[in-house]
C-alpha cells in the first residue's frame, strides 16, 4: 500500500511538472512564423494545412478579414508570437486546456478579387498525432468567420 502511494505521488509530480513545462516552453518566432503557401506537409498527422484550393475564401476585404481573424483567435485564447493580422501575416500559439501542449497557427491573408483567401497552417509542436485537434480548430475558426460574413 505504501509503495503504491509513493508511486502514485511520484507519477502525479511528473505529470504536474510536465504540465508546467509545456505551458512555459518557448515558441520562437523565427522557427514557427512561416508562410503557409511555402510549406511542404510534414510526414506526421499532427497538422492541418489549407492553401490553394483548400484555403477558404471570404467575401470580405483583407482588413475586415483580419479583424474577424483576430476576434476568432482571441476567443480561443490564441496569443500572437509574430506578425499582425492587419499586416496580413500572423502566427499564433494556442495551448491545450489540461496539459498546455502548444500548437502554432500561421495565417496569410491573400486578396482575391473583392474577397480574401485565408491560407492557414496549424500544427502541434509535440507528438506524432494531434488526434484531429488542428483540423477541428481550423474548422471552428472558418465557421466562426463564415458566421460573420455569410457563405
Amino acid at each position: 500500500m505504501r509503495v503504491g502511494l509513493i508511486l502514485f505521488a511520484v507519477g502525479l509530480a511528473v505529470v504536474l511538472a510536465a504540465a508546467v513545462w509545456f505551458r512555459v516552453v518557448p515558441m520562437p518566432a523565427d522557427t514557427w512564423h512561416v508562410e503557409p503557401a511555402d510549406i511542404t506537409p510534414p510526414g506526421r498527422p499532427n497538422h492541418d494545412l489549407r492553401v490553394g484550393a483548400r484555403a477558404p475564401v471570404f467575401e470580405a476585404s483583407p482588413e475586415v478579414a483580419a479583424a474577424m481573424l483576430a476576434d476568432v483567435a482571441a476567443s480561443e485564447g490564441a496569443v500572437i508570437i509574430a506578425g499582425d493580422p492587419a499586416s496580413g501575416h500572423v502566427t499564433y500559439v494556442v495551448r491545450s486546456a489540461v496539459m498546455g501542449f502548444p500548437d502554432a497557427i500561421s495565417v496569410r491573408l491573400v486578396p482575391v478579387g473583392d474577397g480574401t483567401r485565408i491560407e492557414m497552417f496549424s500544427r502541434a509542436r509535440f507528438g506524432y498525432s494531434d488526434m484531429g485537434v488542428n483540423t477541428a480548430r481550423m474548422d471552428r475558426w472558418i465557421a466562426a468567420m463564415r458566421a460573420q460574413t455569410g457563405p
